[in-house]
This record gives C-alpha cells, structure tokens and sequence, in this order.
C-alpha cells in the first residue's frame, strides 16, 4: 500500500520540529513497521503571512482560528499558556457586551496598548481580524524586526506601570484604568506602589519590598526591561502572570484557598511571626497576617494552656475560602464606576459618590460610612450592621486589654523597649515581659502612616487569639514581676470564657 502525505515546511507549534525532523520521524517509524511505503511531498508557504504596511510592524495571528500567533511559533511555552487567558477572548468578551462601542476597541486588540510603542498600527489601522484580542506584541511592542532578525533584537516587555494620575500611563495602566475597571488608579493609591528605600536595598528584604526581587525569589527568570534597574514597588506583574491562567486572576499564586503555604497574599504577609530574642527588632512584629489569621503568630506564655494553631475564627476558617482576599479585595459597582478592591483597604470609607477611600482617608467606622460589603453573605454576617457591631464589641474588649497590658508592663520597664530593663532587644535574654511586649505590639499592628496601628486589624484578623494572648501575657507579666493594676478581674475565668467562645466560632 502506497501512501502520500504532505508535510507543511511551517515549524510545528506542537513541538516546534523542522520539516527535516518532521520527515525523518515519519520514515524512521515506517522502517519500523515495514508496512507502508509513503512519497513525502513538501508544502512551500511562508513562515507567517506579511502584515500590510499600515500595520506598522504588528504580525498579529498566524491562526486565528486556532488562537496560534505569529510570536507562539517559536515561543511555544509562552503561547500555551497565553491561550488559556483573559487577553486570549479579549475581542469575543468585548463583543458579547452592552456597552461595546468602537473606542473600546483598542484595549482588546493588538496595538501600541500595553507598551512602549507609541505609533499607531495593528487593529486601528487595519481592522484586520488577524490583530483581534491582546496579543503578545500588546506588551513586547511590534514583532516585524525581531522575525527578520531574532538575533539582533529583543523585544522585552516592561513591567513598570507608570502613572496613572498624573502621567504617563504605561503597561498595564493603560488598559486596566479607567472608571469602569479603575484598576491602577486604585493601586496607585495603595501601599503596593510605594518603594520602601531602604528595604528594597536590603538583601533580606527584597524579596517583598522590590518587584524584582520578588519575582526572582518566585522563580521567574524571565527578562523584562526592568530586570536590572532601580527597584519598583509591587507592580501588577508581580501578582498577575501574563502567560499563564492556572489560578483565579492570573495570579501566580491562588487566593482561593485557605492554605497559608499556597496563598499568594501570604508569600510576604508572613514574617517575623512570632518574637525572636537575638535580633534588635525582634520584639515587634513585621508582617504577621497570615500566620495571625489561623492561630500561628504572637508569645504563647507557657501556662496560659494555648497553643499554636489552636485559636482561629471564621475569618481564618474554611467558611473563608478566599481568605485575605476576601476582605482586602472588596469589589462592588456603584451608579457612578466600580471599586475593583486593588486599594486593598479593608471596609473602606467611602467617599460622596460611593467609591472608596485609600487608607489615611478616615471616616466614621460604622456603615454606610463604610462598606461592610465583604463581610455579608455565605458563611458570614448576616448584614453589614451585624458585622459592624461584632467589629464594635470586640474591639472595645481588646482595646481594654491593650490597655491594662500596656499600663503594667510600663510599670515593670518604663523604658519599654529601649535599651535597659526588663523589655530589652539588645539582651539575649528572653523574659516574659519582652513576649508580652510582642503581643502588645500584635494587638496594635500597623502602619501609623497608613492609620492601620489600631486594635482593629488584630481584632479582624484573630478576635480569639488575640484577647487569650493579651490575659495570658498579663497573667505571666503579674507572676513574674509581682505587679497588678487591676485586681479586681478573674483573668483565668477571663481566659476560660475566650477559649468557650472560639470553640462555639467552629
């Protein structure tokens, strides 16, 4: 039996083999079956069809039916993974919307959106199909010069965002703002855009506080424009992957799950957990959320009969799925835009048009002067008053345990954690007044810059863990050191009542 079969000259984007490779591979497995004799007949045609001049060097889809772009002939990986992402369906979900009018259409097609290139080409000028939903040359810039020569250019992406207030927009910014989807005018606004100097230039701190190094310490290797420059703040692609949609978000790292090892947030809101006696910060907490969510962080006092793990709420429960997400991601629409959560302010303070407020903006903290909204629904509070007035009520207990903490311990050291007394960092020697020190700071966790050094965030993340470890500590704080400044309270029928409470919260 004869067979004949035409093998297309074209690069395979399956395993990018050579017409020469595919041909051998067909003859070496008919040698073997003996069965089959097969004419080889080669099919000349160009590698990819040559884009008009008006495109401006934009090559767009070699395929557009099967998604296959001119850049995922060679780069199969990258390719791959693009197919499966938002970017991949920009044009159909753009079409298949209501609002759909022909300005939009830029952002969901290849073009000068999303880089460095500032001349026009690709969809505008064409309204060729080829160039329909956001390519890769959306952030590598056109790809005309790099396939006539790949050696003598690359076209890398830049990572930074620009300026989305004042200017200029670039990468991402300039499709994902806007007061629909005002996604970098919020983080603009956040604690992830700013460069904190003197950790970003810290070799144990780079990996959360540089975008660079918080890609390299996840193990992108890839090259960008910005790989080896000055440090930037947590920028869109350190969260989000460009290629690759295995996680909700793209992100490189889920968010809906409740394993602290696995969540994206927690890959940096996890340090300095618990006090450490040799170093000189080691008797303040850094970034502790995680590990406070689900009962992990702060001074356990030897007898207070807690553990580690012990103590969680709801809020670090699987009734939770989202965790940190769930609170410091807050989406919701209003009649004038809508909030896409990237302030990452937790029941924000909302302004006149019912948007929110970046941290340092303070308000009132009952609702409607703040949105409770997250908080409601499922497994959670039944309204946003009710969550408010959990809020209210808890943390007017642990602010009066903050209190009594802090009046004893000054009591025991009034340096506090300067050099000298009982509450020493610069003393190898641990005493209980140092742990009780770090759940005071605990409770009070914040930035003052930011207006987040209240009872409220400890109060949120852990209302349990926190109170049973502020009765702990003043229970070992008034037997070690002889003091009181409040007789009047039964701190182990105290410490009996939180650990009934947290039990009934399961």
């Amino acid at each position: 039996m004869t067979e004949t079969k035409a093998v297309d000259t074209h690069a395979s984007r399956a395993g990018g083999q050579s017409p020469a490779t595919l041909c051998f591979a067909v003859l070496g497995l008919l040698f073997l079956a003996a069965c089959t004799d097969e004419t080889i007949i080669e099919v000349e045609r160009p590698f990819f069809e040559q884009p008009i001049a008006a495109a401006g060097g934009y090559l767009g889809y070699d395929d557009q039916a099967d998604k296959l772009t001119v850049c995922g002939n060679c780069h199969i990986g990258q390719q791959a993974g693009w197919e499966n992402t938002a970017h991949a369906d920009a044009w159909a979900g753009l079409q298949s919307s209501s609002g759909a009018q022909a300005f939009c259409e830029g952002c969901h097609t290849v073009g000068p959106n999303g880089s460095a290139a500032s001349a026009d080409g690709g969809w505008t000028t064409t309204q060729d199909p080829r160039y329909q939903d956001v390519q890769c040359e959306n952030c590598h810039g056109p790809g005309a010069t790099h396939v006539s020569n790949p050696d003598a250019s690359q076209p890398l992406a830049s990572i930074a965002v620009g300026d989305p207030i004042d200017g200029p927009v670039t990468g991402c910014a300039e499709c994902h703002s806007g007061i629909h989807h005002p996604f970098v005018e919020e983080w603009a606004l956040s604690p992830h855009a700013n460069v904190v100097e003197a950790a970003a230039s810290n070799p144990s701190c780079v990996a959360c506080h540089s975008a660079q190094g918080t890609l390299e310490a996840w193990g992108e290797n890839a090259d960008y424009l910005e790989k080896d420059g000055a440090p930037l703040p947590v920028v869109c692609a350190v969260c989000h992957d460009p290629h690759d949609a295995n996680f909700e978000g793209q992100t490189r790292f889920p968010v809906h799950t409740t394993s602290i090892e696995e969540h994206l947030c927690a890959r940096c809101h996890n340090r300095r957990t618990v006090p450490l006696a040799t170093s000189s910060h080691g008797l303040e907490p850094h970034a502790p959320e995680a590990a406070l969510l689900v009962g992990d962080a702060g001074w356990f006092p030897p007898d207070a009969e807690i553990d580690q793990g012990e103590i969680f709420g709801t809020h670090g429960s699987d009734n939770n799925p989202r965790l940190c997400a769930t609170c410091h991601l807050p989406m919701f629409e209003t009649e004038v835009g809508a909030a896409t959560g990237h302030l990452f302010r937790p029941i924000p303070c909302l302004g006149p048009d019912g948007l929110p407020l970046p941290f340092g903006e303070d308000c009132d903290l009952a609702p409607p002067a703040r949105y409770y909204g997250a908080c409601t629904g499922g497994a959670c509070h039944g309204s946003e008053q009710a969550a408010f007035s959990a809020l209210l009520a808890a943390t007017t207990r642990i602010q009066r345990l903050v209190d009594e903490l802090e009046e004893l311990l000054l009591e025991v050291d009034p340096n506090l954690a300067a050099a000298g007394g009982a509450i020493d960092p610069f003393d190898p020697t641990f005493t209980s007044a140092e742990g009780a020190f770090f759940n005071l700071e605990l409770a009070t966790f914040g930035s003052e810059e930011f207006g987040t050094n209240s009872v409220i965030g400890s109060t949120v993340h852990n209302p349990f863990l926190i109170e049973a470890l502020l009765i702990g500590s003043i229970e070992a704080v008034e037997e070690d050191f002889g003091v009181s400044v409040n007789r009047t309270v039964d701190w182990d029928a105290e410490m009996q009542r939180v650990l009934t409470s947290a039990r009934n919260a399961h």
